[in-house]
C-alpha cells in the first residue's frame, strides 16, 4: 500500500510539474502575439495574460499559483532574452534589464489570485472578473514602473492608466466568460451521464422488485415441498428440498441487499423536474450519440404539441431511451426515428416510430417477456432481451398503457400515460 501511494504521489507530482511547464510555455508563445498601440515598446498587449489567466482557472487543485507565476515569469524573460540574442545580437545583461519587469507581471498577477483564494470565486463570475482586472492593472502598473526605473522610459500618465484598466477589464471578463462556457458544457455532459445512469438504475430496480416477488414465491413452494416430503418420510429428498429452500433464501437476502442499495441511490435525487421538450432533447441527443457510436446514419426527429413540467424525469428517460435505443439497434445502416409527444383528453402520448425491419407479427404477444430479443451480435450471441420487459414495468408503474404496431416498414410504439401522473 505504501509503495502504491508513493508511486501514485510521484505520478501526480509529475503531472503537476508538467502542467506548470505547459502553462509557462503556452503563455510565453501566446505573449508573442501582441499589439503595440504606441511607438516603441512601452505597452505590449498580448495574448499571454489571457492564456495565463485561463490556464490558472482550469489548473489542477494541487498546483501552486505562486509556482505557476514564478515559472511562467522566468520562462517569458528567458525566451525574450534568447530571442533578442539570436535575432538582434543583444547582450544578455542588457536584454535582462529590458525584460526582467515581465517577470513581475506574472508573479504579482498569480500572487494576487492566490491571496484572494480564487477557487471560492469561480461560481461568482462578476466578482472574479473584477478581481482579475484589479490584479492585472496592479501587475501591469508595477511592470511599467520598473521599466521606467531601469530603462528610463516615460512614466504612466492618466490616459495610459485608463487604457490599462480598459484592456484589463476586457481581457478578464473575456476569460471568465470563456471559462464559464467550458464549465457549463462539462456540467451539462456530467448531468446527462448521471441521468442516463439514474434511468438505467430505475429500470433495473423495477425489474429486481418484480424478481423479488418470484423469489419469495419459489422459496415458499420449496419449503412446502420439504414439509410434504418429510411427512412421507422421504428423508433424502426432503433434505435436498430443504437445502434448495435454504439456497433460494440466501439468494433472496442478497437480492434484498442489492435492492436496498439501489433504492437508496435512487432516493438521492437532484432536481428531476424538467419540461417535456427538454426530456425529448435529452433522448434525441443521447441516441444521436449512440447511433454515431454504432456507425449508423440515423436521423432523429422530434415533434411536441404538449409541453409542461414533469417530475417523472427518471422513469420517462428510462422508458423512452430504452425504446429509442432498441430502434437505433434495429435499423441496419441508415434510417429515421420519429419521436412525438402530444396530449389527448386526459392522457399524454409518447410515440416512437422507426424505419427498421419491424418485429415479426407472430412475436408481438411475447415481446414484453424477459428474454425476448431479435438482436444478435456479430458472433451470433443474443442480446439480454430485458429492455421491453423494463418498458412494460415502467408503464404499469405510471398507470399507463403501451401498444405496438409493426410492419416491414418499421415499428411504432405508442405509450399512453395519465397526464395527472406526469404533470407537476
Amino acid at each position: 500500500m505504501f509503495i502504491t501511494n508513493k508511486l501514485f504521489g510521484n505520478n501526480q507530482n509529475q503531472a503537476n510539474r508538467f502542467y506548470v511547464l505547459l502553462t509557462a510555455l503556452l503563455t510565453t508563445f501566446a505573449g508573442e502575439f501582441r499589439l503595440v498601440p504606441y511607438e516603441g515598446d512601452a505597452f505590449r498587449f498580448g495574448l499571454g495574460s489571457i492564456i495565463f489567466f485561463l490556464l490558472i482557472l482550469v489548473r489542477p487543485p494541487a498546483v501552486s499559483l505562486i509556482r505557476i507565476g514564478v515559472v511562467t515569469g522566468i520562462t517569458v524573460v528567458c525566451f525574450r532574452m534568447i530571442e533578442d540574442f539570436i535575432l538582434y545580437e543583444v547582450l544578455f545583461s542588457k536584454s535582462l534589464l529590458k525584460h526582467v519587469a515581465a517577470f513581475l507581471f506574472y508573479f504579482i498577477y498569480a500572487l494576487g489570485l492566490h491571496i484572494i483564494k480564487i477557487e471560492k470565486y469561480k461560481t461568482f463570475p462578476l466578482i472574479l472578473g473584477a478581481w482579475a482586472s484589479v490584479f492585472e492593472v496592479i501587475a501591469n502598473g508595477t511592470e511599467h514602473f520598473v521599466r521606467h526605473l531601469l530603462l528610463d522610459q516615460p512614466s504612466i500618465e492618466l490616459k495610459d492608466f485608463a487604457l490599462l484598466s480598459g484592456v484589463a477589464l476586457l481581457r478578464s471578463y473575456f476569460v471568465v466568460g470563456l471559462y464559464g462556457s467550458i464549465t457549463v458544457s462539462e456540467q451539462k455532459k456530467r448531468v446527462e451521464e448521471l441521468l442516463k445512469v439514474g434511468s438505467d438504475l430505475y429500470g433495473e430496480t423495477l425489474y429486481l422488485q418484480k424478481s423479488m416477488n418470484h423469489i419469495e414465491k419459489i422459496t415458499a413452494e420449496s419449503h412446502d415441498l420439504y414439509r410434504k416430503l418429510k411427512q412421507e418420510n422421504l428423508k433424502q429428498l426432503s433434505a435436498q428440498a430443504l437445502h434448495i429452500a435454504q439456497e433460494i433464501h440466501e439468494v433472496k437476502k442478497d437480492s434484498q441487499r442489492i435492492l436496498a442499495g439501489l433504492t437508496k441511490i435512487g432516493e438521492q435525487k437532484m432536481d428531476n423536474t424538467v419540461s417535456l421538450s427538454d426530456l425529448m432533447n435529452l433522448v434525441i441527443s443521447a441516441n444521436e450519440k449512440y447511433s454515431e457510436l454504432l456507425q449508423k446514419k440515423i436521423v432523429l426527429n422530434g415533434t411536441i404539441s404538449s409541453n409542461y413540467q414533469t417530475d417523472q424525469l427518471i422513469p420517462l428517460l428510462a422508458l423512452l431511451n430504452n425504446i429509442t435505443a432498441n430502434a437505433v439497434e434495429a435499423i441496419h445502416e441508415k434510417g429515421e426515428i420519429d419521436l412525438k409527444i402530444y396530449d389527448e383528453q386526459e392522457s399524454t402520448f409518447f410515440v416512437i416510430a422507426d424505419s427498421g425491419p419491424g418485429i415479426p407479427k407472430a412475436d408481438l404477444p411475447t415481446i414484453f417477456e424477459p428474454g425476448y430479443t431479435t438482436k444478435f451480435n456479430d458472433r451470433g450471441v443474443a442480446a439480454t432481451g430485458i429492455g421491453l420487459s423494463h418498458v412494460q414495468e415502467i408503464v404499469h408503474t405510471l398507470q399507463g398503457q403501451v401498444e405496438v404496431d409493426t410492419s416491414e416498414n418499421g415499428t411504432i410504439f405508442k405509450i399512453k400515460i395519465p397526464t395527472t401522473i406526469l404533470r407537476k
